[in-house]
């Protein structure tokens, strides 16, 4: 029982990660009908700027507490991340918006593939150790543990998830981003504009993703340039998981993307004796998707146009 319980927090932690950054896609899909190959790396960029900023900060100002330092570079790692992608979004998809769907999902690959190498440059290739700035004493939950940062982590899925879904169903910009969602053109007529609405679809997922890069820098105490590939292809996972274009989809598949990961490493790989452990994880999440797929192509929860944003 005890392995149990530590495997569902360990899954609730990663799935809470995932979905932040599948909230990113789903939004940018359910408007615009495109798949943002590049938001991996967005992630990472907002990793890599929070190691800056904190190697700064414990340089210029020895003393201040951890927290604070963390909190800081977090915001500047969202602001960083944010004006990337509205800048992506304007120089790369904008001119391609109404060319066949193949032409933008190759720019974003080759985006993805510029912003790793751009990275490679600025940071260089080696890995950095993230320092810890939070508590290292875990708490005990029913035998298991769970850090101080894994708290944190699941408190800032909760806080970012609970703003995003009041932002999309109570506010103005909620209204015209589903409105955008369902026909841009009739919305446009009513006076919303498509083109601030796509771009601010693109700032809050980076937030997002700048959130859950930070968070698993701090989760695995490592950056390197490389790091946004694989989250950000099991985000897009998640998203197709829950159903694409549907935030609650997003957030379902994320988290249970994490519970199956988590789950199958610890139990699949105890009973193969390690020979499927946690280095073969990834496979147990694309084998289910499979099935999911083949059973539901339109995902667990499907795509509801009218939660499209």
């Amino acid at each position: 029982m005890d392995t149990f319980i530590q495997q569902i927090i360990n899954g609730l932690v990663l799935g809470s990660m995932y979905a932040l950054v599948a909230l990113g896609y789903t939004m940018v899909y359910g408007i615009i009908g495109l798949i943002n190959f590049a938001h991996g790396e967005v992630l990472m960029v907002g990793a890599l700027t929070s190691w800056t900023i904190i190697g700064w900060m414990q340089e210029a100002m020895p003393g201040t507490p951890g927290w604070l330092i963390l909190l800081i570079a977090l915001i500047i790692a969202c602001v960083v991340a944010a004006t990337l992608n509205f800048v992506i979004e304007k120089v790369a998809y904008r001119p391609l918006r109404d060319s066949p769907r193949l032409a933008p999902l190759i720019t974003a690959i080759g985006m993805s593939l510029f912003l790793q190498t751009l990275a490679m440059i600025i940071w260089k290739p080696n890995y950095k150790p993230y320092p810890t700035l939070l508590p290292r004493t875990p708490f005990e939950i029913g035998g298991a543990v769970i850090t101080p940062t894994q708290v944190l982590i699941l408190g800032m899925t909760v806080v970012s998830l609970a703003v995003l879904m009041w932002l999309v169903n109570y506010t103005k910009l909620g209204r015209a981003m589903r409105a955008t969602a369902e026909n841009p053109r009739v919305a446009a007529l009513m006076g919303v504009k498509p083109d601030v609405v796509i771009s601010a679809t693109f700032v809050i997922g980076a937030v997002l993703a700048a959130i859950a890069g930070v968070m698993w820098a701090a989760n695995y105490g490592t950056v390197q340039h490389t790091m946004g590939f694989l989250p950000g292809l099991k985000a897009f996972t998640a998203a197709v998981f829950g159903g694409i274009g549907n935030l609650g989809g997003a957030v379902l598949g994320g988290i249970l993307l994490g519970l199956i990961e988590s789950l199958g490493a610890g139990y699949i790989g105890a009973l193969t004796g390690g020979v499927l452990g946690s280095h073969y994880s990834d496979i147990f999440a694309f084998i289910v998707l499979i099935f999911v797929l083949t059973l539901r192509p339109s995902g667990l929860l499907g795509e509801r146009v009218a939660d499209r944003a």
